[in-house]
């Protein structure tokens, strides 16, 4: 998603790419270190990828004491408060553009959490992750400028409806709407994110616009669970789902997307029904059965072609500087 700060005299920048005051020199591609350096962002969004899927997993588990909005509220409030206090963001400073972005962008983010949860309180996790990652997948076709991206999102999206069965007709329809809702707003997260991120220096940005969500969601989970959420085990647990689920893969993804396409990282977003079925059996006990597996091997091999094509990408960028 993110674009060059500057370009070549032969490859002029694209209007979105302009530089930000008191931002400083964008990453791009061509900064990364070459060689296996070249493979940093893919490997903070695969941490990510675990560690939020792991962390809904234990969210799971937190649902039947206090709900399903309550659990997102405990989740951004928590992430929150920890951003807040780490990045200590400045407020001043900002045009209004800036801020329109990282409100947007909370505001993804709390329909992203929110629709995502009130889906797997009506289906299995690994279901609903694989309804949700269409929004990415539809995402990586629609920014993607080269042919190839195409054959390793079809890829992809094979082994995304391989994973659910090759359909979902028996699954609660509000469930799947909830999922696919998750979807359009995980989209919106990815885009929003990457200009966040262009935006703000380091995490200030993801700090402010969790702040957003959570604000935005505190009434609903006050509502539908009160007093519930002061219990000493569901603060623990819901702090711990925080972590998991939103301090860690928003900061690892929020860096990530400095250096990398949306198009590649959108594919990369299919690995997360993979990441969510090993979560689901290790914490839920649910088991993968042979389809299954087979869907996740397909959703691998899509990803490792992207990678390997942003990463071949950005070596023959380096080639004329080589040469120069």
């Amino acid at each position: 998603m993110t674009t060059p700060s500057a370009a070549t005299p032969s490859t002029p920048a694209p209007a979105s790419a302009a530089p930000v005051a008191g931002q400083g020199h964008t990453p791009t591609p061509t900064d990364a270190p070459r060689g296996r350096g070249a493979l940093g962002p893919v490997g903070l969004v695969l941490a990510g990828g675990i560690s939020v899927q792991f962390g809904g997993a234990l969210a799971v588990t937190l649902m039947p004491r206090a709900g399903a909005l309550g659990v997102v509220t405990l989740r951004l409030l928590v992430a929150a408060i920890v951003l807040l206090v780490v990045c200590r963001p400045r407020l001043r400073g900002h045009s209004r553009a800036d801020w329109t972005t990282v409100i947007v962008f909370g505001l993804a983010m709390a329909g992203m959490n929110g629709l995502f949860y009130q889906s797997v309180a009506r289906i299995p996790l690994g279901t609903a992750v694989t309804l949700e990652v269409l929004g990415p997948l539809a995402l990586s076709v629609l920014a993607s400028r080269r042919a190839i991206n195409f054959v390793w999102a079809g890829l992809a999206l094979a082994g995304v409806f391989l994973l659910g069965g090759g359909g979902f007709g028996s699954l609660d329809p509000a469930g799947v709407a909830f999922a696919l809702g998750a979807g359009v707003m995980w989209a919106a997260y990815i885009i929003f994110s990457a200009r966040t991120g262009r935006r703000f220096p380091q995490a200030d940005g993801l700090a402010l616009a969790m702040a957003v969500a959570a604000v935005m969601f505190l009434p609903l989970g006050i509502a539908e669970s009160g007093a519930k959420l002061l219990d000493p085990t569901t603060l623990a647990l819901g702090a711990a789902v925080a972590v998991l689920s939103s301090v860690l893969p928003y900061t690892l993804e929020l860096l990530a997307l400095r250096r990398l396409p949306a198009s590649t990282f959108a594919i990369l977003m299919s690995l997360e029904p993979a990441i969510a079925a090993a979560a689901g059996f290790l914490i839920l006990s649910q088991t993968l059965t042979l389809t299954e597996s087979a869907a996740i091997a397909l959703v691998i091999a899509a990803s490792m072609g992207a990678v390997r094509t942003q990463v071949g990408r950005g070596r023959a960028k380096t080639l004329p500087v080589q040469s120069a």
